[in-house]
């Protein structure tokens, strides 16, 4: 069993894809005994920030492209069919990704997301936006709301 882990290990070092592929094959088989849990965890910590991260900045996107949309008069003429097909896209790339998990998490960073989106969508269009989001959750994901 330790021969087993500590070759396990060597090769998470060598060959991260055939470490993955026995990963798997030990779990659905049950031979929790001989995982490399150091390693395990590691990776299930990174897959779980970057799926966060990935969230989060289909939300960032999402908010600036509804800025956008809905207060970039001068430019809505020329852009607003290039918007709206930037937040639906947005939109359903999250959609892929959003767990119940996932959609909690975004919900309690709305307000910080917002603001990042803010001031993105301020720098780009120099336009004075609303300092307190809008937007709910809510209507950030139904792909077809848009703001008036």
């Amino acid at each position: 069993m330790v021969n087993k882990i500590t070759d396990l290990k060597l090769l998470y070092e060598e060959d991260y894809f055939l470490w993955l592929e026995e990963t798997i094959k030990l779990l659905n088989n049950r031979q929790l005994e001989n995982l490399d849990y150091e390693n395990l965890i590691e990776e299930l910590e990174a897959l779980g920030r970057s799926e966060k991260s990935a969230a989060q900045s289909f939300v960032i996107l999402i908010i600036q492209h509804l800025l956008f949309y809905q207060y970039w008069e001068e430019e809505r003429a020329n852009n607003s069919r290039h918007w709206r097909g930037e937040i639906f896209a947005f939109r359903t790339q999250l959609e892929y990704k959003l767990t119940t998990n996932l959609r909690n998490y975004l919900a309690e960073r709305l307000d910080y997301l917002y603001s990042k989106a803010r001031k993105s969508a301020q720098i780009k269009s120099e336009l004075q936006l609303p300092e307190i989001n809008p937007y709910s959750l809510e209507q950030i994901l139904d792909e077809d709301w848009l703001p008036e």
